[in-house]
Protein backbone atom coordinates (compact mmCIF):
# COMPACT_ATOMS: atom_id res chain seq x y z
CA UNK A 1 0.00 0.00 0.00
CA UNK A 2 1.45 3.17 -1.19
CA UNK A 3 1.21 6.44 0.69
CA UNK A 4 -1.14 7.91 -2.00
CA UNK A 5 -3.37 4.62 -2.00
CA UNK A 6 -3.47 4.67 1.64
CA UNK A 7 -4.79 8.17 1.57
CA UNK A 8 -7.26 7.55 -1.48
CA UNK A 9 -8.37 4.34 0.58
CA UNK A 10 -9.42 6.96 3.35
CA UNK A 11 -11.01 9.62 1.17
CA UNK A 12 -12.89 6.69 -0.84
CA UNK A 13 -14.41 5.69 2.19
CA UNK A 14 -15.91 8.83 3.01
CA UNK A 15 -17.19 9.10 -0.58
CA UNK A 16 -18.90 6.20 -0.46
CA UNK A 17 -20.50 7.00 3.10
CA UNK A 18 -22.02 9.88 1.77
CA UNK A 19 -23.74 7.69 -1.21
CA UNK A 20 -21.19 8.50 -4.03
CA UNK A 21 -18.29 6.68 -5.62
CA UNK A 22 -15.58 5.81 -4.37
CA UNK A 23 -13.51 6.65 -7.01
CA UNK A 24 -14.01 10.31 -6.09
CA UNK A 25 -11.62 10.35 -3.04
CA UNK A 26 -8.75 9.71 -5.19
CA UNK A 27 -6.14 11.98 -3.56
CA UNK A 28 -2.84 13.19 -5.82
CA UNK A 29 0.60 15.61 -5.25
CA UNK A 30 -1.08 19.02 -4.62
CA UNK A 31 -0.63 21.88 -6.89
CA UNK A 32 -0.34 24.28 -4.63
CA UNK A 33 2.07 23.15 -1.51
CA UNK A 34 1.38 26.34 -0.12
CA UNK A 35 -1.72 25.26 0.90
CA UNK A 36 -1.60 21.56 1.56
CA UNK A 37 0.39 18.64 0.51
CA UNK A 38 -1.93 16.65 -1.26
CA UNK A 39 -5.10 17.40 -2.67
CA UNK A 40 -8.67 15.68 -3.29
CA UNK A 41 -10.79 17.32 -6.38
CA UNK A 42 -13.64 15.00 -5.89
CA UNK A 43 -16.44 17.31 -4.52
CA UNK A 44 -16.39 19.03 -7.79
CA UNK A 45 -17.43 16.29 -10.11
CA UNK A 46 -19.45 14.93 -6.99
CA UNK A 47 -21.45 18.21 -7.38
CA UNK A 48 -22.64 18.08 -11.31
CA UNK A 49 -24.27 14.71 -10.42
CA UNK A 50 -25.57 15.38 -6.68
CA UNK A 51 -26.54 19.06 -7.54
CA UNK A 52 -24.97 19.70 -4.33
CA UNK A 53 -23.14 22.60 -3.73
CA UNK A 54 -19.07 21.51 -3.99
CA UNK A 55 -17.68 23.21 -0.78
CA UNK A 56 -20.74 21.13 1.23
CA UNK A 57 -19.92 18.04 -0.33
CA UNK A 58 -15.98 18.66 0.53
CA UNK A 59 -16.74 19.88 3.99
CA UNK A 60 -19.02 16.65 4.48
CA UNK A 61 -15.96 14.54 3.60
CA UNK A 62 -13.70 16.62 5.49
CA UNK A 63 -15.51 15.83 8.60
CA UNK A 64 -15.95 12.19 8.15
CA UNK A 65 -12.21 12.06 8.43
CA UNK A 66 -11.31 14.79 10.55
CA UNK A 67 -10.40 12.47 13.65
CA UNK A 68 -7.75 10.55 11.62
CA UNK A 69 -4.38 10.88 13.03
CA UNK A 70 -2.48 11.08 9.69
CA UNK A 71 -3.83 14.38 9.00
CA UNK A 72 -2.32 18.00 10.76
CA UNK A 73 -4.61 20.25 8.42
CA UNK A 74 -7.55 19.52 6.27
CA UNK A 75 -8.81 22.71 4.11
CA UNK A 76 -11.04 23.66 1.73
CA UNK A 77 -9.93 25.83 -1.02
CA UNK A 78 -11.68 27.57 -4.13
CA UNK A 79 -15.24 26.01 -5.09
CA UNK A 80 -14.22 22.75 -3.32
CA UNK A 81 -10.48 20.95 -3.05
CA UNK A 82 -9.59 19.69 -0.12
CA UNK A 83 -6.19 20.30 0.88
CA UNK A 84 -4.00 17.79 3.12
CA UNK A 85 -1.58 17.51 5.11
CA UNK A 86 -0.08 14.98 7.44
CA UNK A 87 1.32 14.77 10.68
CA UNK A 88 4.92 14.25 11.13
CA UNK A 89 4.60 11.27 13.16
CA UNK A 90 2.59 9.99 10.24
CA UNK A 91 4.58 10.43 7.82
CA UNK A 92 7.73 8.89 9.86
CA UNK A 93 5.80 5.91 10.59
CA UNK A 94 4.70 5.52 6.68
CA UNK A 95 8.06 5.84 5.49
CA UNK A 96 10.10 3.79 7.86
CA UNK A 97 7.19 1.41 6.06
CA UNK A 98 9.16 2.24 2.61
CA UNK A 99 12.92 2.08 4.06
CA UNK A 100 11.94 -2.04 5.53
CA UNK A 101 10.64 -2.70 2.01
CA UNK A 102 13.56 -4.62 -0.28
CA UNK A 103 10.84 -2.07 -3.31
CA UNK A 104 11.27 0.82 -1.76
CA UNK A 105 7.62 1.41 -1.31
CA UNK A 106 6.56 0.24 -5.01
CA UNK A 107 4.40 -2.77 -5.23
CA UNK A 108 4.73 -5.45 -7.82
CA UNK A 109 1.56 -4.49 -10.41
CA UNK A 110 -0.13 -7.10 -11.85
CA UNK A 111 2.24 -8.92 -14.20
CA UNK A 112 1.49 -9.02 -18.03
CA UNK A 113 3.80 -10.39 -21.18
CA UNK A 114 5.62 -7.10 -22.05
CA UNK A 115 8.18 -7.14 -25.49
CA UNK A 116 9.74 -4.51 -26.49
CA UNK A 117 10.92 -3.94 -29.89
CA UNK A 118 13.81 -1.28 -29.87
CA UNK A 119 17.49 -0.33 -31.17
CA UNK A 120 16.65 -2.20 -34.82
CA UNK A 121 19.86 -1.36 -36.75
CA UNK A 122 20.28 -2.88 -40.09
CA UNK A 123 22.73 -5.59 -40.52
CA UNK A 124 25.43 -5.17 -42.96
CA UNK A 125 25.96 -0.95 -41.11
CA UNK A 126 27.18 0.70 -38.13
CA UNK A 127 25.27 1.39 -35.54
CA UNK A 128 24.80 5.26 -35.57
CA UNK A 129 23.14 8.28 -33.66
CA UNK A 130 19.78 7.47 -35.56
CA UNK A 131 19.32 4.42 -33.70
CA UNK A 132 20.57 6.06 -30.55
CA UNK A 133 17.25 7.40 -29.31
CA UNK A 134 15.33 4.00 -29.73
CA UNK A 135 18.03 2.12 -27.97
CA UNK A 136 18.03 4.74 -25.03
CA UNK A 137 14.13 4.80 -25.01
CA UNK A 138 13.52 1.32 -25.45
CA UNK A 139 16.33 0.44 -23.02
CA UNK A 140 14.74 2.21 -20.15
CA UNK A 141 11.12 0.96 -21.24
CA UNK A 142 11.83 -2.40 -20.63
CA UNK A 143 14.06 -1.78 -17.49
CA UNK A 144 10.95 0.32 -15.93
CA UNK A 145 8.38 -2.49 -16.82
CA UNK A 146 10.52 -5.31 -15.23
CA UNK A 147 11.15 -3.48 -11.91
CA UNK A 148 6.88 -2.89 -11.97
CA UNK A 149 6.97 -6.70 -11.96
CA UNK A 150 5.59 -7.17 -15.93
CA UNK A 151 7.44 -10.40 -17.43
CA UNK A 152 9.12 -8.52 -20.11
CA UNK A 153 11.41 -8.85 -23.35
CA UNK A 154 13.88 -6.85 -25.20
CA UNK A 155 13.97 -7.61 -28.84
CA UNK A 156 16.38 -5.79 -31.18
CA UNK A 157 14.65 -6.91 -34.53
CA UNK A 158 17.83 -6.36 -36.47
CA UNK A 159 17.01 -5.54 -40.35
CA UNK A 160 18.70 -8.31 -42.19
CA UNK A 161 17.01 -9.62 -44.34
CA UNK A 162 16.04 -6.70 -47.16
CA UNK A 163 16.95 -5.32 -50.12
CA UNK A 164 20.15 -4.21 -48.91
CA UNK A 165 21.63 -7.64 -48.54
CA UNK A 166 20.44 -7.87 -51.72
CA UNK A 167 22.91 -5.29 -53.05
CA UNK A 168 25.87 -6.19 -50.87
CA UNK A 169 25.57 -9.50 -52.60
CA UNK A 170 25.41 -7.71 -56.01
CA UNK A 171 28.40 -5.91 -55.23
CA UNK A 172 30.40 -8.60 -53.99
CA UNK A 173 30.07 -10.32 -57.29
CA UNK A 174 31.23 -7.82 -59.05
CA UNK A 175 33.82 -7.50 -57.40
CA UNK A 176 34.72 -11.46 -56.46
CA UNK A 177 32.48 -13.37 -59.55
CA UNK A 178 34.58 -16.36 -59.16
CA UNK A 179 33.68 -16.88 -55.93
CA UNK A 180 31.87 -20.05 -55.63
CA UNK A 181 28.71 -18.40 -53.69
CA UNK A 182 27.54 -16.79 -57.30
CA UNK A 183 27.93 -20.53 -59.11
CA UNK A 184 24.48 -22.19 -59.01
CA UNK A 185 25.92 -25.38 -59.81
CA UNK A 186 28.59 -25.12 -56.59
CA UNK A 187 28.03 -28.14 -53.99
CA UNK A 188 30.88 -27.97 -51.99
CA UNK A 189 31.95 -25.90 -48.60
CA UNK A 190 32.26 -22.76 -48.87
CA UNK A 191 34.75 -20.08 -48.04
CA UNK A 192 35.47 -17.94 -45.23
CA UNK A 193 35.14 -14.14 -47.34
CA UNK A 194 37.77 -11.67 -46.31
CA UNK A 195 35.83 -9.13 -45.77
CA UNK A 196 35.15 -6.47 -42.69
CA UNK A 197 32.02 -4.30 -41.72
CA UNK A 198 34.03 -1.20 -42.73
CA UNK A 199 34.29 -3.04 -46.38
CA UNK A 200 30.45 -3.58 -46.12
CA UNK A 201 29.33 -0.09 -45.11
CA UNK A 202 31.67 1.43 -47.88
CA UNK A 203 29.78 -1.17 -50.40
CA UNK A 204 26.69 0.01 -49.87
CA UNK A 205 26.37 3.33 -50.87
CA UNK A 206 28.37 2.29 -54.34
CA UNK A 207 25.78 -0.03 -54.88
CA UNK A 208 22.75 2.24 -53.54
CA UNK A 209 23.36 5.01 -55.68
CA UNK A 210 23.97 3.00 -58.62
CA UNK A 211 20.26 1.08 -58.13
CA UNK A 212 18.84 4.47 -58.37
CA UNK A 213 20.50 5.59 -61.32
CA UNK A 214 20.80 1.79 -63.51
CA UNK A 215 17.73 -0.20 -63.72
CA UNK A 216 19.17 -3.15 -64.58
CA UNK A 217 21.54 -2.92 -61.27
CA UNK A 218 18.61 -2.46 -59.41
CA UNK A 219 16.51 -5.54 -61.03
CA UNK A 220 19.67 -7.28 -59.71
CA UNK A 221 19.63 -5.92 -56.09
CA UNK A 222 15.59 -7.37 -56.56
CA UNK A 223 16.55 -10.60 -57.76
CA UNK A 224 19.47 -11.66 -55.53
CA UNK A 225 17.28 -10.88 -52.62
CA UNK A 226 14.49 -12.77 -54.01
CA UNK A 227 16.82 -15.82 -54.50
CA UNK A 228 17.95 -15.17 -51.05
CA UNK A 229 14.75 -15.14 -49.23
CA UNK A 230 13.71 -18.57 -51.36
CA UNK A 231 16.88 -20.71 -50.21
CA UNK A 232 19.78 -19.95 -53.20
CA UNK A 233 22.39 -22.01 -51.02
CA UNK A 234 25.49 -19.57 -51.97
CA UNK A 235 23.06 -16.95 -51.03
CA UNK A 236 22.61 -17.78 -48.25
CA UNK A 237 25.84 -18.51 -46.59
CA UNK A 238 27.51 -15.07 -47.94
CA UNK A 239 24.13 -14.04 -46.11
CA UNK A 240 25.18 -16.07 -42.73
CA UNK A 241 28.74 -14.30 -43.17
CA UNK A 242 27.86 -11.12 -43.62
CA UNK A 243 25.21 -11.51 -40.66
CA UNK A 244 27.87 -12.96 -38.11
CA UNK A 245 30.48 -9.93 -39.06
CA UNK A 246 27.77 -7.33 -38.58
CA UNK A 247 26.05 -8.59 -35.35
CA UNK A 248 29.57 -8.89 -33.91
CA UNK A 249 29.72 -5.05 -33.95
CA UNK A 250 26.33 -4.49 -33.36
CA UNK A 251 26.95 -6.86 -29.98
CA UNK A 252 30.02 -4.50 -29.31
CA UNK A 253 28.56 -1.01 -29.89
CA UNK A 254 25.40 -2.45 -27.75
CA UNK A 255 27.40 -3.40 -24.68
CA UNK A 256 29.52 -0.12 -24.95
CA UNK A 257 26.29 1.48 -23.89
CA UNK A 258 25.23 -1.15 -21.49
CA UNK A 259 22.57 -1.77 -23.29
CA UNK A 260 21.39 -5.55 -23.02
CA UNK A 261 18.55 -7.96 -25.00
CA UNK A 262 16.84 -11.29 -24.35
CA UNK A 263 15.94 -11.77 -27.71
CA UNK A 264 18.95 -11.01 -31.07
CA UNK A 265 16.10 -11.48 -33.39
CA UNK A 266 15.75 -10.90 -36.95
CA UNK A 267 13.65 -10.33 -39.76
CA UNK A 268 15.20 -13.47 -40.85
CA UNK A 269 14.03 -15.05 -38.04
CA UNK A 270 10.52 -15.09 -39.15
CA UNK A 271 11.19 -16.29 -42.65
CA UNK A 272 9.74 -19.86 -42.51
CA UNK A 273 6.29 -18.37 -40.96
CA UNK A 274 5.54 -16.26 -43.65
CA UNK A 275 4.78 -18.46 -46.42
CA UNK A 276 1.99 -20.32 -44.28
CA UNK A 277 0.89 -17.47 -42.82
CA UNK A 278 0.11 -15.78 -46.10
CA UNK A 279 -1.56 -18.83 -47.26
CA UNK A 280 -3.77 -18.90 -44.09
CA UNK A 281 -5.03 -15.35 -44.53
CA UNK A 282 -5.66 -16.29 -48.52
CA UNK A 283 -7.96 -18.80 -47.67
CA UNK A 284 -9.73 -16.82 -44.70
CA UNK A 285 -10.28 -14.46 -47.57
CA UNK A 286 -8.04 -11.80 -45.76
CA UNK A 287 -5.26 -11.45 -48.19
CA UNK A 288 -6.11 -11.04 -52.04
CA UNK A 289 -4.44 -10.45 -54.96
CA UNK A 290 -4.30 -7.27 -56.61
CA UNK A 291 -2.36 -6.82 -60.44
CA UNK A 292 -0.10 -9.77 -59.22
CA UNK A 293 0.57 -9.08 -55.91
CA UNK A 294 -0.97 -10.08 -52.18
CA UNK A 295 -2.43 -7.61 -50.47
CA UNK A 296 -4.83 -6.87 -47.34
CA UNK A 297 -7.33 -4.40 -47.52
CA UNK A 298 -6.65 -2.35 -44.08
CA UNK A 299 -8.97 0.75 -44.74
CA UNK A 300 -11.61 1.42 -42.21
CA UNK A 301 -14.70 3.87 -42.09
CA UNK A 302 -13.78 7.12 -40.78
CA UNK A 303 -10.60 6.86 -42.32
CA UNK A 304 -9.63 10.87 -43.16
CA UNK A 305 -7.42 10.01 -45.19
CA UNK A 306 -6.86 7.13 -47.92
CA UNK A 307 -5.35 4.28 -46.54
CA UNK A 308 -3.82 2.15 -49.31
CA UNK A 309 -3.96 -2.03 -48.78
CA UNK A 310 -1.27 -3.66 -47.50
CA UNK A 311 1.22 -5.38 -49.43
CA UNK A 312 2.33 -9.01 -48.13
CA UNK A 313 4.01 -10.16 -51.30
CA UNK A 314 5.21 -8.46 -54.41
CA UNK A 315 3.98 -9.76 -57.74
CA UNK A 316 7.01 -11.90 -58.09
CA UNK A 317 6.53 -13.57 -55.12
CA UNK A 318 8.97 -11.95 -53.23
CA UNK A 319 8.47 -10.61 -49.65
CA UNK A 320 8.85 -6.69 -48.03
CA UNK A 321 10.04 -5.68 -44.11
CA UNK A 322 6.31 -5.11 -43.48
CA UNK A 323 5.68 -8.93 -44.37
CA UNK A 324 8.14 -9.90 -41.91
CA UNK A 325 7.43 -7.22 -39.55
CA UNK A 326 3.37 -8.65 -40.09
CA UNK A 327 4.75 -12.52 -39.35
CA UNK A 328 6.94 -10.85 -36.49
CA UNK A 329 3.90 -10.32 -34.28
CA UNK A 330 2.44 -13.42 -35.47
CA UNK A 331 5.17 -14.74 -33.73
CA UNK A 332 5.47 -12.85 -30.80
CA UNK A 333 1.76 -13.14 -29.91
CA UNK A 334 1.72 -17.17 -31.20
CA UNK A 335 5.24 -18.83 -29.52
CA UNK A 336 6.14 -15.77 -27.13
CA UNK A 337 2.85 -15.20 -25.80
CA UNK A 338 3.11 -11.04 -25.85
CA UNK A 339 0.51 -9.59 -24.09
CA UNK A 340 1.93 -6.04 -24.92
CA UNK A 341 3.99 -5.77 -28.00
CA UNK A 342 6.16 -1.59 -27.76
CA UNK A 343 7.81 -0.71 -30.80
CA UNK A 344 10.04 1.86 -30.18
CA UNK A 345 11.01 3.25 -33.48
CA UNK A 346 11.17 6.92 -34.86
CA UNK A 347 8.46 9.09 -35.29
CA UNK A 348 8.27 9.29 -39.19
CA UNK A 349 7.71 4.99 -39.32
CA UNK A 350 3.74 6.13 -37.82
CA UNK A 351 2.20 5.30 -41.00
CA UNK A 352 4.26 2.24 -41.96
CA UNK A 353 3.20 0.84 -38.10
CA UNK A 354 -0.37 1.77 -38.38
CA UNK A 355 -0.55 -0.36 -41.57
CA UNK A 356 1.17 -3.45 -39.74
CA UNK A 357 -1.10 -3.16 -36.73
CA UNK A 358 -4.28 -2.81 -39.16
CA UNK A 359 -3.30 -6.17 -40.42
CA UNK A 360 -2.40 -7.62 -37.81
CA UNK A 361 -5.96 -7.03 -36.30
CA UNK A 362 -7.91 -7.44 -39.55
CA UNK A 363 -5.85 -10.72 -40.33
CA UNK A 364 -6.69 -12.31 -36.79
CA UNK A 365 -2.78 -12.32 -35.80
CA UNK A 366 -2.95 -9.58 -32.98
CA UNK A 367 -6.58 -10.70 -31.19
CA UNK A 368 -7.85 -6.86 -29.70
CA UNK A 369 -6.85 -8.13 -26.26
CA UNK A 370 -2.94 -7.60 -27.22
CA UNK A 371 -1.71 -3.85 -27.00
CA UNK A 372 0.01 -2.57 -29.97
CA UNK A 373 1.36 0.51 -29.68
CA UNK A 374 3.92 2.44 -31.56
CA UNK A 375 6.41 4.28 -29.37
CA UNK A 376 7.54 7.05 -31.53
CA UNK A 377 10.44 9.70 -30.82
CA UNK A 378 11.82 12.87 -32.31
CA UNK A 379 15.14 13.20 -33.26
CA UNK A 380 18.14 14.27 -31.71
CA UNK A 381 19.34 17.23 -33.71
CA UNK A 382 22.68 19.43 -34.13
CA UNK A 383 23.56 23.05 -33.49
CA UNK A 384 22.10 23.90 -37.57
CA UNK A 385 18.61 22.27 -35.70
CA UNK A 386 18.52 19.06 -38.03
CA UNK A 387 19.86 15.14 -37.29
CA UNK A 388 22.73 15.23 -36.01
CA UNK A 389 26.02 14.81 -38.44
CA UNK A 390 29.94 15.07 -38.47
CA UNK A 391 31.19 18.21 -39.58
CA UNK A 392 31.83 17.07 -42.82
CA UNK A 393 28.28 16.24 -42.98
CA UNK A 394 28.04 12.73 -42.56
CA UNK A 395 26.33 10.39 -40.24
CA UNK A 396 27.96 10.12 -37.17
CA UNK A 397 29.29 6.76 -35.89
CA UNK A 398 27.85 5.34 -32.33
CA UNK A 399 31.23 4.62 -31.06
CA UNK A 400 32.46 8.04 -32.40
CA UNK A 401 29.92 9.56 -30.53
CA UNK A 402 30.37 7.99 -27.42
CA UNK A 403 34.59 8.26 -27.77
CA UNK A 404 33.09 12.01 -28.25
CA UNK A 405 30.75 12.27 -24.99
CA UNK A 406 33.48 10.21 -23.07
CA UNK A 407 36.09 13.11 -23.58
CA UNK A 408 33.91 15.35 -22.69
CA UNK A 409 33.17 13.87 -19.55
CA UNK A 410 37.34 13.63 -18.84
CA UNK A 411 37.66 16.94 -19.72
CA UNK A 412 34.83 18.28 -16.95
CA UNK A 413 36.59 15.93 -14.46
CA UNK A 414 40.03 17.91 -14.78
CA UNK A 415 37.94 20.83 -14.94
CA UNK A 416 36.27 20.13 -11.68
CA UNK A 417 39.07 18.79 -10.13
CA UNK A 418 37.10 15.30 -9.37
CA UNK A 419 38.83 12.14 -9.32
CA UNK A 420 42.37 13.41 -10.67
CA UNK A 421 44.08 11.47 -8.04
CA UNK A 422 42.67 8.43 -8.92
CA UNK A 423 44.70 5.65 -11.30
CA UNK A 424 44.67 6.35 -14.89
CA UNK A 425 42.61 3.36 -15.81
CA UNK A 426 39.86 4.04 -12.74
CA UNK A 427 40.02 7.61 -14.20
CA UNK A 428 39.13 6.54 -17.15
CA UNK A 429 36.36 4.12 -16.63
CA UNK A 430 34.90 7.00 -14.53
CA UNK A 431 34.80 9.38 -17.37
CA UNK A 432 33.36 6.73 -19.54
CA UNK A 433 30.51 6.15 -16.87
CA UNK A 434 29.89 9.76 -16.46
CA UNK A 435 29.93 10.32 -20.72
CA UNK A 436 27.55 7.81 -21.09
CA UNK A 437 25.24 9.16 -17.87
CA UNK A 438 25.19 12.85 -19.68
CA UNK A 439 24.17 10.80 -23.05
CA UNK A 440 21.30 9.30 -21.70
CA UNK A 441 20.37 11.77 -19.68
CA UNK A 442 20.33 14.47 -22.08
CA UNK A 443 18.41 12.12 -24.31
CA UNK A 444 15.74 10.97 -21.86
CA UNK A 445 14.78 14.29 -20.26
CA UNK A 446 13.03 15.32 -23.10
CA UNK A 447 10.24 13.97 -23.50
CA UNK A 448 10.46 11.27 -26.10
CA UNK A 449 7.90 12.93 -28.88
CA UNK A 450 9.95 16.10 -28.67
CA UNK A 451 13.05 16.92 -31.02
CA UNK A 452 15.81 18.05 -29.55
CA UNK A 453 19.60 19.90 -29.06
CA UNK A 454 22.44 17.68 -29.00
CA UNK A 455 24.29 20.24 -26.40
CA UNK A 456 27.42 18.38 -25.18
CA UNK A 457 28.63 21.49 -22.96
CA UNK A 458 25.47 21.09 -21.35
CA UNK A 459 24.53 17.63 -21.06
CA UNK A 460 28.32 16.95 -19.43
CA UNK A 461 27.88 19.67 -16.70
CA UNK A 462 27.90 18.76 -13.14
CA UNK A 463 26.18 21.45 -12.60
CA UNK A 464 21.86 21.67 -13.35
CA UNK A 465 19.59 19.27 -14.72
CA UNK A 466 22.36 16.73 -16.38
CA UNK A 467 23.33 13.31 -15.77
CA UNK A 468 26.96 13.88 -14.40
CA UNK A 469 25.03 16.25 -11.63
CA UNK A 470 22.41 13.22 -10.49
CA UNK A 471 25.52 10.38 -10.43
CA UNK A 472 28.02 13.18 -8.67
CA UNK A 473 25.42 13.64 -6.13
CA UNK A 474 24.74 9.26 -5.61
CA UNK A 475 28.55 9.60 -5.45
CA UNK A 476 28.41 12.13 -2.56
CA UNK A 477 25.52 10.46 -0.59
CA UNK A 478 28.04 7.11 -0.78
CA UNK A 479 30.61 9.05 0.65
CA UNK A 480 28.55 10.57 3.47
CA UNK A 481 27.45 6.69 4.48
CA UNK A 482 30.89 5.37 4.12
CA UNK A 483 32.44 8.61 6.85
CA UNK A 484 29.77 7.63 9.11
CA UNK A 485 30.26 4.05 9.43
CA UNK A 486 33.99 4.55 9.63
CA UNK A 487 32.66 7.16 12.62
CA UNK A 488 30.91 3.67 14.12
CA UNK A 489 27.72 5.19 12.90
CA UNK A 490 24.36 3.52 11.66
CA UNK A 491 21.05 4.34 10.33
CA UNK A 492 18.29 4.30 12.55
CA UNK A 493 14.37 4.62 12.76
CA UNK A 494 12.96 7.59 11.46
CA UNK A 495 12.05 9.77 13.84
CA UNK A 496 9.02 12.65 12.97
CA UNK A 497 10.93 14.97 10.82
CA UNK A 498 12.12 18.07 12.70
CA UNK A 499 12.95 21.03 9.74
CA UNK A 500 11.18 21.51 6.46
CA UNK A 501 14.39 20.39 4.10
CA UNK A 502 13.70 16.96 6.02
CA UNK A 503 10.11 16.72 5.75
CA UNK A 504 10.06 17.97 2.12
CA UNK A 505 12.78 14.96 1.14
CA UNK A 506 10.09 12.31 2.75
CA UNK A 507 7.22 13.92 1.18
CA UNK A 508 9.32 13.73 -2.30
CA UNK A 509 11.10 10.19 -1.78
CA UNK A 510 6.98 8.70 -1.12
CA UNK A 511 6.06 9.93 -4.48
CA UNK A 512 8.34 7.03 -5.96
CA UNK A 513 5.72 4.78 -6.60
CA UNK A 514 3.54 6.51 -8.67
CA UNK A 515 6.12 8.61 -11.14
CA UNK A 516 7.27 4.46 -11.71
CA UNK A 517 3.38 4.01 -12.95
CA UNK A 518 2.29 7.05 -14.59
CA UNK A 519 6.03 6.18 -16.44
CA UNK A 520 5.46 3.33 -18.05
CA UNK A 521 1.55 4.12 -18.39
CA UNK A 522 2.54 7.18 -20.64
CA UNK A 523 5.83 5.16 -22.29
CA UNK A 524 7.94 8.30 -21.41
CA UNK A 525 11.16 7.64 -18.72
CA UNK A 526 11.33 11.85 -18.80
CA UNK A 527 9.35 11.47 -15.78
CA UNK A 528 11.69 9.44 -14.00
CA UNK A 529 14.69 11.85 -15.09
CA UNK A 530 12.76 14.70 -13.65
CA UNK A 531 11.82 12.30 -10.69
CA UNK A 532 15.51 12.09 -10.00
CA UNK A 533 16.16 15.35 -10.18
CA UNK A 534 13.96 16.34 -7.92
CA UNK A 535 15.53 14.07 -5.58
CA UNK A 536 18.79 14.76 -5.70
CA UNK A 537 17.98 18.59 -5.73
CA UNK A 538 15.49 18.23 -2.12
CA UNK A 539 18.04 16.24 -1.03
CA UNK A 540 21.44 18.48 -1.40
CA UNK A 541 18.78 21.08 0.12
CA UNK A 542 18.61 18.58 3.40
CA UNK A 543 21.92 18.13 3.54
CA UNK A 544 23.10 21.91 3.83
CA UNK A 545 20.86 22.63 6.77
CA UNK A 546 20.97 19.49 8.66
CA UNK A 547 24.69 18.29 9.39
CA UNK A 548 24.47 15.03 10.00
CA UNK A 549 27.91 13.68 11.52
CA UNK A 550 27.73 17.05 13.91
CA UNK A 551 24.35 16.23 15.05
CA UNK A 552 24.28 15.92 18.96
CA UNK A 553 20.99 13.73 19.05
CA UNK A 554 21.74 10.16 18.76
CA UNK A 555 18.45 9.15 17.57
CA UNK A 556 17.85 12.34 15.49
CA UNK A 557 21.39 11.54 13.73
CA UNK A 558 20.82 7.57 13.21
CA UNK A 559 17.03 9.02 11.33
CA UNK A 560 18.90 11.09 9.35
CA UNK A 561 21.34 8.28 8.09
CA UNK A 562 18.42 6.04 7.56
CA UNK A 563 16.89 8.78 5.47
CA UNK A 564 20.14 9.31 3.50
CA UNK A 565 20.41 5.40 3.00
CA UNK A 566 16.88 5.73 1.40
CA UNK A 567 17.71 8.39 -0.96
CA UNK A 568 20.72 6.75 -1.65
CA UNK A 569 18.39 3.64 -2.55
CA UNK A 570 15.92 5.36 -4.70
CA UNK A 571 18.47 7.93 -6.59
CA UNK A 572 20.62 4.29 -7.50
CA UNK A 573 17.25 2.83 -8.85
CA UNK A 574 16.40 5.79 -10.81
CA UNK A 575 19.05 5.74 -12.60
CA UNK A 576 19.80 2.00 -13.31
CA UNK A 577 15.80 2.43 -14.58
CA UNK A 578 17.53 4.90 -17.27
CA UNK A 579 20.43 2.96 -17.45
CA UNK A 580 22.50 5.20 -16.13
CA UNK A 581 25.63 3.62 -13.91
CA UNK A 582 26.98 4.61 -10.69
CA UNK A 583 29.96 5.37 -9.94
CA UNK A 584 31.16 3.68 -6.82
CA UNK A 585 33.71 6.98 -6.02
CA UNK A 586 34.59 10.86 -8.11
Amino acid sequence: MTLLNDLTRIFGDAFEQTGLDRALGTVVVSQRPDLGEFQCNGALPAAKTTGRPPREIAQDIVDRVQGDDRFAVLSLAGPGFINISLTDSFLAKAMQLVIDDPRVGVPEVRPRKVLVDYGGPNVAKEMHVGHLRATIIGDSLKRIARFLGHDTLGDAHFGDWGTQMGMLIVEIAHRNPELPFFDPAYTGQYPAIDITLDDLEAMYPLVSARCVEDPVEADRARIATFELQQGRSGYRALWQQLHDISMAAHRRDFASLGVEFDLWHGESTVHERIGPMIERLREAGVVTESEGAMVIAIDEPGDKTEMPPFLVAKSDGGFLYSTTDLATVEARVDELKREVLLYVVDARQSFHFDQVFRAARRGGIAPESVELEHIKFGTMNGPDGRPFQTRKGGVLKLHDLISMVTEAADQRLSEADIAQEYPETERIEIARQVGLGALKFGDLSNHRTSNYLFDLDRFASFEGKTGPYLQYSAVRIKSILRNAEEAGLSPGPLVPPGVDTERNLLLHLARLPEVLERTFELRAPNHVAEYAYDVATQFNRFYEECHILREEDPARQASWLALVDLTLRELHLLLDLLGIEVPEKM
